[in-house]
């Protein structure tokens, strides 16, 4: 079982940075937010898969252990601009 240092290591290379307040891993490029409930849940193949996928870049893909309330995600998306 790979730890959370791996899979920080593959977030750090493909340009996420993390957020302390929230506990979640970002790019604003890519338009991506990972969770670290959800990373932890996860291979780092399902990771690395994850975060080469093509989602438009248009709005924000979260990727949760479960789907976070609308208010939530109205809140997160304003402060990662």
């Amino acid at each position: 079982m790979t730890t959370l240092d791996t899979k920080q290591h593959i977030l750090d290379d493909a340009g996420f940075a993390y957020n302390f307040d929230r506990r979640v891993y970002f790019n604003r490029k890519s338009k991506k937010i990972f969770s670290v409930a959800f990373l932890e849940d996860k291979t780092d193949e399902e990771i690395e898969r994850l975060i080469g996928a093509d989602t438009g870049d248009k709005e924000w893909k979260f990727y949760f252990t479960s789907e976070p309330p609308e208010s939530v995600r109205r809140e997160v998306e304003a402060s990662l601009g």
